[in-house]
């Protein structure tokens, strides 16, 4: 697979022609997980300001997870019996699993954040291992996903999963553990080795402590005990005093507000934009200096910067379309998106086990680091496993709805051509939908246009000269086959490099 280098010099000013559909269906990739052919229709024509507002707006406003009956639940809660304890657990935690899938796959830029920030700031379930800390990490998350960083930060340190993840729980006065004061910096908010020292992080450890009362081991969430702070005056980025949790906070976000700005709005520029951010133009150092000014004169507003970003004509420029590799997620969220498919609780399940399986597992990043994202996602097991279970759920859609692959056909190249005899039109029209800027080469539209053309279809029933009682024999709207052809046109573009961008 061709690896694209970041050659878009375009700036920050708004995008200002009205929306393409080549660029509506960019900007729901990026903002969300994909979206159907109607939703993408009612974006094209509107400008990027009136689109961009309206979403972030919605994201602003959507509710979060409404609290599981268990998310409160403590050891005493669960059945004695080891097995049934067990059972149970897996249950709500495979249930809530299915509840954020589905509130990521309701196409929100709240749920595209708050996952986005489960991979900056990361816990591991597996580590601290209670569904009751699972759900208040979440619903942190996505209460803060476009508000304020400094709250989100603020918050998210407090949280039993953080406090366990990262050793806060075990961060005494009289024995501070450095562990999540070192995170906090290095990768939550300044970056490895940015304006901090090691005795920052020594300092910071203490004034991080006392968050130690556990209680019973197990699910009993971690509160502040006076007696395990360290009362004694601590040195902080040049600042002295008897610092606290809240003190820390203040002090990061005034005395290195410019160095969590660029820090976050690079991340953020990744993640949205371009992988690169090292180009050589230096064109992206400049959008992140330009988002990193609008972070700190915000006060660290997450919305404003987003919608500067996603308005810009550095969002829509041609160089920023089909340069970011799908996660696995987005594979299979993005596809049942883009065919509009009726999903179900067991499907949204099915597509978090088939992420898992390529590298993404829900819940779990893979350290505190993260995914790495992009090209990680894609080596030699990864890419076979990546082809097969695609190929699993474009089965499963067939199986369960056969004339919905007609259907998004039909809609893909519109009335005018829905009884089209010409195969051509139709595979175009499916190829510029599931590929973000088509395929590289004519010689690869060809490639195509050989799959969609099965055996069982002569080729002469194609030509409009080829005449029946005045109908050519193939006919788009009408054929029997038509279905099947579509499903074997979307196997064959699942394997290609193009259907594996975004």
């Amino acid at each position: 697979m061709e690896m694209f280098v970041n050659c878009n010099t375009s700036g920050l000013a708004t995008y200002a022609p009205a929306l393409d559909i080549l660029r509506v269906q960019h900007l729901y990739r990026r903002l969300g997980f994909s979206a159907s052919h109607e939703q993408i229709s009612q974006g094209v024509g509107q400008t990027a300001n009136t689109l961009v507002d309206n979403l972030v707006d919605q994201a602003l406003n959507s509710p979060t997870i409404a609290a599981p009956e268990w998310a409160n639940w403590t050891n005493a809660d669960y059945p004695a019996d080891d097995d049934l304890r067990r059972q149970l657990f897996r249950t709500q935690a495979e249930e809530f699993a299915i509840s954020y899938g589905e509130q990521m796959l309701a196409n929100n830029l709240r749920d595209r954040l708050s996952f986005f920030w489960s991979n900056h700031v990361v816990t591991q379930k597996s580590i601290y291992d209670c569904n009751a800390f699972l759900y208040e990490y979440i619903d942190c998350l996505q209460r803060n996903a476009l508000g304020n960083f400094r709250t989100l930060i603020s918050e998210v340190g407090l949280t039993s999963a953080m406090l366990y993840y990262l050793d806060g729980a075990f961060n005494n006065g009289n024995n501070p553990n450095e562990n999540y004061a070192r995170e906090l910096y290095e990768l939550f908010t300044l970056g490895d080795g940015n304006g901090y020292t090691e005795e920052d992080i020594v300092e910071t450890a203490k004034a991080l402590t006392g968050y130690v009362e556990r209680g019973e081991v197990g699910c009993t969430k971690v509160t502040f005990r006076a007696d395990r702070f360290d009362e004694g005056p601590k040195t902080i980025f040049g600042q002295t005093g008897n610092w606290g949790y809240d003190d820390v906070i203040d002090i990061l976000f005034t005395q290195r507000a410019n160095e969590i700005a660029y820090f976050i709005c690079k991340k953020l520029y990744e993640f949205f934009v371009h992988p690169d951010s090292q180009d050589a133009t230096g064109n992206a150092d400049v959008i992140i200096n330009g988002l990193a000014n609008t972070f700190v004169s915000n006060n660290f507003e997450i919305a404003p910067v987003l919608r500067q970003l996603f308005k810009s004509e550095h969002f829509f420029d041609e160089e920023a379309i089909g340069v970011i590799i799908k996660s696995p997620v987005d594979l299979y969220f993005n596809f049942a998106k883009e065919m509009n498919f009726s999903y179900d609780s067991g499907f949204v399940q099915n597509m978090l086990d088939a992420s898992a399986l390529i590298g993404q597992q829900v819940f779990e990043p893979v350290d505190v680091a993260g995914w790495q994202r992009d090209r990680q996602w894609i080596n030699t097991n990864y890419i076979i496993g990546r082809w097969l279970t695609m190929e699993v759920f474009i089965d499963l859609m067939f199986q369960a709805d056969q004339e919905l692959f007609r259907t998004v056909a039909m809609d893909l190249v519109g009335p005018a051509d829905s009884n089209t005899s010409n195969p051509e039109i139709v595979v175009r029209a499916l190829v510029n939908k599931f590929t973000p800027k088509g395929l590289l080469t004519e010689q690869d539209f060809e490639n195509a246009m050989d799959a969609f053309k099965i055996d069982d279809v002569p080729e002469n029933y194609y030509s409009p000269d080829y005449i029946d009682d005045g109908l050519s024999l193939w006919m788009l709207a009408v054929s029997m086959e038509a279905p099947i052809q579509v499903y074997t046109l979307l196997r064959y573009l699942s394997r290609q490099p193009e259907f594996q961008l975004k």
